[in-house]
């Protein structure tokens, strides 16, 4: 594996291997020294809290050198082009870009016009791909349910523009859930379940809930939709919010997660988001290993 910019053309094998190096990571101290000289670089033209700190704590804890790249103070808002600025970047002898940008493909595209074997890590690019989100997902579920073959899963909200949906479908499916249900108001639903595979959509929340092992929440992303597609907090959280009640629609160990960051009130109670059942800081610490891993993977003699 050179670049990691989607989970669609990985097997189940290479998914196993990088959840396992994960794990490994989380109950074994890591080694300091396995990314010794090796520099990753943070280049984010999106805000974000998770996954940029875990990044850039995964490459720490390995020993790599981090750069975190500030775009409101570099050429580029002078005017330098995408290319130039990764021709420059690359003339100082990175070895990894993790990038995060608003458009499709971005990540991809740079890997594309590299010039030096700089690995390029897709940290979310607009609303087609999260794979280190989509890994650390399914290692938070695989962690209390191993057997991914027995699964039912929820995931409820903003599905349509949901990058994390995408990446993390693709992970489940691989790794052999069969009962995936989408969930969300029409304008929030897919067009088409054709990059979705395995998945069943529907309205009626309540329903999608009945006897889940894992309910996953997302945030309503108005960065992303027309002004016209917002809906009222209080409605959308009668209609689609996470509580006690509907949550007990589900089985009793019923996992739940979220990306962040959360809107409560909106698509989840507090008393839900800090519950007994809630893995959300779980994700947050799953994160750090799962970037980890795909460092790892990438820069070093694999293990």
């Amino acid at each position: 594996m050179h670049h990691l910019l989607t989970l669609e053309d990985l097997d189940r094998a290479a998914l196993t291997r990088l959840l396992d190096r994960a794990e490994h990571f989380r109950t074994h101290a890591a080694p300091r020294d396995l990314l010794a000289g090796r520099t990753v670089l943070t280049l984010f033209f999106e805000p974000s809290t998770r996954t940029r700190t875990s990044f850039v704590l995964a490459a720490k804890r390995l020993g790599a050198d981090n750069v975190n790249f500030d775009l409101s103070r570099s050429s580029t808002v002078k005017g330098e082009s995408l290319l130039d600025t990764l021709h420059t970047l690359e003339a100082m002898r990175l070895d990894a870009l993790v990038v995060r940008h608003n458009e499709n493909g971005m990540p991809a595209y740079l890997a594309r016009h590299a010039n030096t074997g700089v690995a390029v890590v897709n940290a979310g690019d607009g609303t087609h791909a999260h794979p280190t989100q989509g890994l650390l997902d399914a290692l938070t579920i695989r962690q209390r349910h191993p057997d991914f073959a027995n699964l039912r899963i929820a995931i409820c909200g903003d599905i349509r523009h949901s990058r994390v949906t995408r990446s993390d479908v693709r992970a489940l499916h691989t790794l052999g859930v069969g009962d995936i249900r989408l969930c969300a108001p029409r304008a929030m639903l897919p067009e088409s379940l054709d990059a979705f595979p395995g998945c069943t959509a529907s309205e009626d929340f309540d329903a999608a809930l009945a006897d889940v092992d894992v309910v996953m929440m997302l945030r309503i992303q108005k960065e992303r939709m027309a002004a016209a597609q917002f809906p009222e907090a209080a409605d959308y959280h009668a209609h689609y919010g996470l509580d006690a009640r509907r949550l007990a629609l589900a089985k009793p160990d019923c996992q739940v997660l979220h990306p962040g960051p959360i809107n409560r009130g909106i698509e989840i109670a507090p008393d839900v988001a800090d519950g007994p059942q809630s893995r959300i800081l779980d994700q947050v610490a799953n994160g750090v290993v799962v970037r980890m891993a795909v460092l790892a993977e990438l820069l070093a003699t694999p293990a």
